[in-house]
Formats: C-alpha cells, structure tokens, sequence
C-alpha cells in the first residue's frame, strides 16, 4: 500500500462505484473487497483507477463528496476527454463548469486535456488571461476553443 492512499466515504454505492471506475479508466481493478456475511454488498474495498489506489467504504448517508476535493483525468487530446466525458453522461454523471462533471455518486470529476495545461503555462498572461477566459466560459473543455483564444491574443 502507498503511504497516502485517497479513502472515499460511499453511502451505499460503493460496489456500483467500483465497477463502474474499473470498466471506464484503463490500468484499474479491484485488489480486496470485505462484504457483509456471506453474499452481503461490500462495504469496504482497496481498488485501483487508473494507477491510482484507493479505499473506500460504505459509510451511510452521514457521508457525501463536495467539489473540495475532485478527481482530476489528464487526457491526452480531445478525442480522450470526449470518450471520458461521454462514459460519464452515460453512467449518469451531471456536467458542471470548466470540465468538472459530477459522477452519479456524487464524486466530481475534471476532465482535462493535456494542451490546456501546456497552454496556460505560457510565459505571455495575455494568452494565459485569454485561456482562462474561454475556459471558464465552457462546460466540457474544448481544445480547438481554447487554442482559438491562445491564438488571438
């Protein structure tokens, strides 16, 4: 186990959440699983989602995620942040601001594609002001968008 591993409170959902993170991000399983009595649901589990170990358990409704803390998905272009996007929407997700999206348990997301990271890593603040601008003028990121504004600064 790694020193700092993230722990994720679940009401209820945590089984569900498992499956749906492992089917969706590559490089993810599931390394233990504690179930209430013999064929009971989970209710505790060391997993894996794209490289990155987690634990969580199902706490109860005493427990809920806030955007104070998100997940963030590097992706390499926008061909990656649409197929995220897209397995999100599908499983349920709700769609936020500036590439966050809010899974269907309550746990939010961003979905960002790697060039928006470059981009407002440039030394000119009028090209990163105007990234930044069109950026939060979006919901899902859009690459061609947010290299449009670089270049018209």
């Amino acid at each position: 186990m790694n020193k700092v591993t993230p722990f994720l409170m679940f009401n209820d959902q945590l089984e569900a959440a498992i499956e749906f993170y492992t089917a969706t991000f590559p490089n993810s399983e599931v390394r233990n699983v504690a179930r209430t009595g013999n064929d009971g649901s989970i209710s505790s589990a060391e997993f894996v989602v794209g490289g990155q170990p987690f634990m969580g358990y199902n706490g109860g409704p005493y427990f809920s995620f806030s955007e104070g803390v998100s997940l963030y998905v590097d992706c390499a272009d926008q061909h990656e942040v649409d197929e995220y996007w897209d397995k999100l929407v599908k499983a349920g997700a709700t769609p936020t601001q500036c590439g966050w999206i809010k899974d269907p348990f309550g746990l939010s997301w961003q979905i960002v594609p790697r060039r928006f990271t470059e981009l407002i890593g440039d030394s000119d603040p009028r090209k990163v002001k105007a990234v930044m601008e069109a950026m939060l003028t979006m919901v899902k990121l859009d690459v061609a968008e947010l290299e449009r504004a670089y270049n018209q600064a």
